[in-house]
């Protein structure tokens, strides 16, 4: 953290005209202007749901991968390599995800990625050894790489510039509720059934997440 410190405080120059106090807007006023209100409030409950999936092995991914592997082996390093599969992932495709979502828009970007994510989770319920579990997690990382990029992106475009720190700390806000929902959510499920019927709840809430954007995008594209 130190390092990133220095790095931003000597390295980071920025553009930035100040809003005078008197000319700043209430969040109220903002909101009543704005053309696609359902549009945001839609993108701050898809911050939450993505997150809560996100996070929803968090607690059981090295007892799940212990289980596995039946308490046998180098349980922690194999726990390590699954967690780390997402980021792999990520890494990957999210430079072209990012121009693909420059040519289509994020949208439809969001879309593939809820529904990718919806169909990787679903054989993971299944999964009878670590290395498939992290196999469809690497899988899981790639559709991670349209999901929070195409929210911001949809918030960047759809809100006025006086409102962005507002609206991203909302955003924010958002996001950590949903890490702290999908741990306990997580916790939950796998204590009441087992681990692998987090998987099932998980592709459901994507499911529900999809409908929510199918809803709020068909009125969208009835108005062009």
């Amino acid at each position: 953290m130190g390092i990133v410190f220095l790095l931003t405080l000597f390295n980071t120059k920025e553009h930035f005209t100040p809003i005078p106090a008197k000319k700043m807007k209430p969040m109220k006023e903002i909101f009543a202007q704005l053309e696609n209100k359902q549009l945001i409030i839609a993108m701050f409950i898809t911050t939450l749901f993505i997150q809560s999936a996100l996070m929803s092995i968090a607690p059981i991914v090295s007892l799940l991968v212990k289980s596995l592997m039946h308490g046998t082996g180098n349980v922690s390093f194999v726990s390590g390599v699954v967690a780390a599969m997402p980021g792999f992932g990520t890494l990957l495709v999210a430079s072209r995800l990012g121009v693909k979502m420059d040519k289509i828009g994020p949208l439809k970007v969001l879309v593939f990625g809820l529904v990718a994510a919806m169909v990787v989770f679903l054989p993971m319920y299944f999964v009878t050894s670590p290395w498939s579990l992290g196999f469809w997690r690497f899988l899981l990382g790639i559709a991670n790489a349209a999901l929070l990029p195409a929210v911001q992106t949809v918030l960047t475009v759809s809100v006025p510039r006086e409102a962005f720190g507002r609206i991203f700390s909302y955003n924010q806000s958002f996001q950590a509720a949903g890490a702290m929902l999908g741990s306990m959510m997580g916790s939950l499920i796998s204590g009441l059934f087992n681990y692998q019927a987090v998987f099932l709840v998980t592709a459901a809430l994507m499911a529900l997440n999809l409908l929510l954007i199918w809803k709020v995008h068909r009125p969208l594209e009835n108005e062009k």
